[in-house]
């Protein structure tokens, strides 16, 4: 089990429906929450690229694209274990928000702040689930009354 796009939706749906709250936008509020699950949904396509650095292959892209309900249905089967990593996961994941959200500044400050939200709830959402499932591992720099 591992954090899937319907949980990245969510997430990115309660920053995108607090943001229309609590920032006043030229966007109207419908646009805001589909904008924020956009980018906390849509920056994990790069697993599709991390993957294919790390083994060479395009087959967990190819296997999407002859069969797009993985996407939704399927997300347990769309990589093996080790074509994506953590650590590359993450790396990847940071390199864009600190690509992005300047590019998009320069469309709109309001957008950025939001790109910026939604990708840190995406990061952070990530990082807890990467920090508690090696916790569950047992691993060695986890203190023994975390485990349990």
């Amino acid at each position: 089990m591992s954090i899937y796009s319907k949980h990245h939706f969510a997430i990115s749906v309660l920053v995108g429906a607090a943001f229309a709250l609590a920032v006043e936008s030229p966007f109207p509020a419908w646009f805001v929450v589909a904008y924020a699950a956009a980018v906390g949904v849509g920056i994990d396509f790069d697993h599709f690229l991390v993957a294919r650095l790390n083994t060479g292959s395009w087959r967990a892209a190819s296997g999407c694209l002859r069969d797009p309900r993985r996407v939704f249905a399927g997300q347990d089967d769309i990589f093996e274990a080790g074509e994506v990593g953590t650590l590359r996961r993450l790396l990847s994941h940071v390199i864009i928000a600190g690509i992005a959200v300047p590019l998009v500044y320069a469309l709109s400050p309001v957008l950025a702040l939001l790109t910026a939200l939604s990708l840190y709830a995406h990061l952070l959402s990530d990082l807890v689930w990467d920090v508690y499932a090696e916790a569950k591992r047992g691993s060695p720099e986890v203190p023994t009354a975390v485990r349990e």
